[in-house]
C-alpha cells in the first residue's frame, strides 16, 4: 500500500500539518510520499493507491494553486480509491461556516470534487485550526493530525 500526501501551504501551516498526516501514515506502516503541490509534475493513479489532499482555506475555499492541481487527478486512473483530505483555517472561518449554513473549508470543496472523480472518502476532513492569517497553529493539532494519520492507516489496512 502506498500513497500520497499533496499540501499547499502559504504561511507553513498546512505544511506542518501535511508533514503530521506524512509522519503518522509511516508510523503506522503505510508507505508515503509527501509533495508540495508545485512540485508535482505528473499525478499517475497506477503508481499510488491512495491520496491525502490539503490546502489553506482562502476565502471559503482551496488555494487558487490547489485548484489547477486538482486537474491533474484524473477520474479514469483514480476512480474508486480512496483519498482523505485536510486544510487550515481559523476559527472565525468555522463559526461563519456554521452560522450560515455554508461550508467554507478549502478540505470540504477538496473532498468534493474528489467525490466527483469518483474517488470514496476514507474518513471525514480534517481541519486544523491556526490563529490569524499566518499562524500559529492552534496547540495540540500536529497531535490531532498524526492521530487522524493513524486512523486512515487503520481504514487503508482494512479495504
Amino acid at each position: 500500500m502506498k500513497g500520497i500526501v499533496v499540501f499547499d501551504t502559504s504561511y507553513g501551516n498546512t505544511k506542518a500539518i501535511a508533514e503530521a498526516i506524512s509522519q503518522g501514515l509511516k508510523e503506522s506502516g503505510i508507505e508515503v510520499d509527501l509533495f508540495y503541490v508545485k512540485d508535482v509534475k505528473k499525478l499517475n493513479g497506477g503508481d499510488y493507491d491512495f491520496l491525502v489532499l490539503g490546502s489553506p482555506t482562502k476565502f471559503g475555499t482551496m488555494s487558487f494553486t490547489f485548484k489547477r492541481f486538482l486537474g491533474k487527478v484524473k477520474s479514469k486512473e483514480w476512480a474508486n480509491k480512496p483519498f482523505a483530505a485536510f486544510d487550515t483555517e481559523n476559527p472565525e472561518n468555522i463559526e461563519q461556516s456554521q452560522a450560515e449554513n455554508k461550508e467554507w473549508s478549502a478540505a470540504e470543496k477538496i473532498a468534493e470534487k474528489l467525490v466527483e472523480k469518483q474517488m470514496k472518502p476514507l474518513a471525514p476532513v480534517l481541519k486544523a485550526i491556526v490563529f490569524g492569517q499566518k499562524g500559529p497553529l492552534k496547540e495540540g493539532e500536529i497531535d490531532r493530525a498524526k492521530d487522524y494519520a493513524k486512523e486512515l492507516a487503520i481504514k487503508l489496512k482494512k479495504a
